[in-house]
């Protein structure tokens, strides 16, 4: 990292946020810890994503409080955070073009940015199709090109909304062992998934959402083997819908 203070844990407290008066999330308390591979589970249309928008700092807060350690409260100040999208946003543009821009636009200069992509190519078995553009790739491929490319600037911390969601059991794999290298790397992550085997292979933390409420927040071990809400048993039973 380029800074040596960081900047989690990230706290959230009384948060709501709203619009047209309708109160679509609540998160009474939470926080991400520093190296903790963090799942945020619920059925579809909990506010899962929500949840991570208002944390990278995409959307404010109507009320409450998001703050990085040393941010002086705002989730957008430090820019040591990333976030991929369940359907990644490709520029029109090379592999190759892509990574460029996404260093260029972290301040990366011109000749460092030449020695890097490369290097950032092979890292994530990119370095084949390099010069290919970056929307006719494969579901999978444009995933790891999104994640490569929020991962070149090096943040301290990552946001993935579902990103194995549409993608084939290989592709799938090869995502998450993607993470599981990135987090020992030191990158701490947080990942909504509505993939219950998925989020046991990779939880540390669970937090579960349902209504636009945070109900649990805990460790996976503790979640999945005694929640504390009959709605997170029952999500876990696959009985809670929606």
């Amino acid at each position: 990292m380029r800074e040596t203070t960081s900047i989690l844990p990230l706290t959230l407290a009384d948060v709501t946020w709203a619009v047209d008066g309708r109160t679509l999330l609540t998160v009474a308390a939470a926080e991400i810890h520093k190296g903790r591979r963090t799942v945020v589970l619920g059925p579809n249309g909990a506010g899962k994503t929500l949840f991570l928008k208002l944390c990278h700092g995409l959307i404010r807060p109507t009320a409450g409080r998001v703050a990085f350690s040393g941010s002086g409260g705002d989730a957008r100040a430090p820019k040591r955070h990333a976030m991929v999208f369940q359907k990644p946003v490709m520029l029109r543009r090379s592999v190759q073009g892509n990574l460029r821009h996404a260093l260029g636009l972290a301040g990366v200069g011109f000749f460092d940015r030449r020695r890097q992509v490369p290097a950032i190519l092979a890292e994530f078995g990119l370095a084949e199709l390099a010069g290919r553009p970056a929307r006719v790739l494969s579901g999978g491929e444009q995933q790891r090109l999104a994640i490569a490319r929020a991962a070149a600037v090096r943040p301290e911390l990552l946001f993935l909304d579902e990103p194995a969601s549409a993608l084939d059991p290989t592709a799938t794999r090869q995502i998450e062992e993607l993470l599981l290298r990135l987090h020992g790397e030191g990158l701490t992550w947080v990942m909504t998934t509505h993939d219950l085997a998925q989020a046991r292979r990779l939880a540390d933390d669970v937090l579960f959402f349902h209504g636009g409420r945070l109900l649990e927040a805990a460790p996976a071990a503790t979640f999945f083997t005694a929640p504390r809400t009959e709605e997170a048993r029952a999500f876990l039973e696959s009985r809670l819908f929606w």
